[in-house]
């Protein structure tokens, strides 16, 4: 599969990849592992080139309020099967939507210097209250003029978890014709719904 593909000679593809919140079904709680946040979890981050996915993670002690002087957090790079396996799942039995932007060359370069800079530093904490995954992918979409760009408190207040975020790109990918891409997940679990 490849990571960027050409759609024109100025343009490129961002995917947006979302793993959707879930938790074990009654009669497979033994079985299936409790991920974090359950139903209203899930996780998000973009794909910027061939299998490589940008993303927003908790690093150390969990913060219920975000602390500028002491960021638990990192923004890294997992291949799409270390992505969809982060809670511990079986990245071909999760339920998942990839969100296919057409982006301009000056956009994906835009995405590429702002990738580099939060890989190299993360710049806020990861908080309860305050940026986490869905808030954190909003942020760089803002950055590109996917979404409308807010600042740091508006953006988590908004985006507090990554069915918000969806939300708004799937309205704007019906009304831009843009491509989604979905997998239903095991029915051992319960899946968030759109």
């Amino acid at each position: 599969m490849c990571g960027i593909c050409s759609h024109s000679q100025d343009t490129t593809f961002l995917k947006v990849h979302f793993l959707y919140g879930s938790k074990p079904l009654k009669k497979f709680k033994d079985t299936e592992k409790k991920w974090f946040g359950g139903i209203l979890g899930g996780h998000v981050g973009i794909e910027g080139s061939g299998d490589s996915i940008v993303n927003f993670v908790p690093r150390g002690k969990f913060h219920w309020f975000a602390k500028t002087n002491e960021k638990h957090s990192a923004y890294t790079i997992h291949s799409t099967e270390q992505f969809y396996a982060i809670f511990g799942g079986n990245p071909d039995s999760v339920k998942s939507a990839i969100v296919y932007i057409p982006v301009t060359q000056k956009q994906r370069e835009k995405f590429d210097s702002i990738a580099t800079t939060y890989l190299a530093e993360t710049p806020y904490d990861y908080a309860f209250w305050g940026m986490r995954c869905g808030a954190a992918t909003y942020d760089i979409l803002g950055q590109l003029d996917i979404l409308p760009n807010y600042n740091y408190r508006k953006t988590f207040k908004k985006i507090f978890y990554p069915k918000k975020l969806r939300k708004r790109l799937f309205k704007k990918a019906r009304t831009k014709n843009w491509k989604i891409v979905r997998q239903d997940g095991s029915n051992k679990r319960k899946w968030e719904k759109d």
